[in-house]
């Protein structure tokens, strides 16, 4: 579909829903050339908790072996 820019300014809100509800592309034209194109957002994939920062940390040296420092306990 396509519409003219200031009649969608005029029918913005109800030109959204509309392709939210229908998944429709609207192109939005100035002077008949395309300028925009209103488009359906699609949901992002849900990402399950477990695992969900696996490969994000780095392990840098021995994190086994002694620091060298000296602690004061008692």
């Amino acid at each position: 579909m396509e519409i003219a820019a200031g009649v969608f300014k005029a029918r913005c809100l109800k030109l959204m829903d509309r392709v939210a509800q229908t998944h429709e592309e609207i192109t939005i034209t100035k002077r008949g050339k395309p300028v925009a194109r209103l488009v359906p957002v699609e949901p992002a994939p849900e990402r399950p908790l477990f695992g969900y920062l696996r490969g994000k940390g780095e392990i840098r040296g021995d994190i086994v072996a002694p620091t060298g420092e000296t602690w004061e306990a008692e």
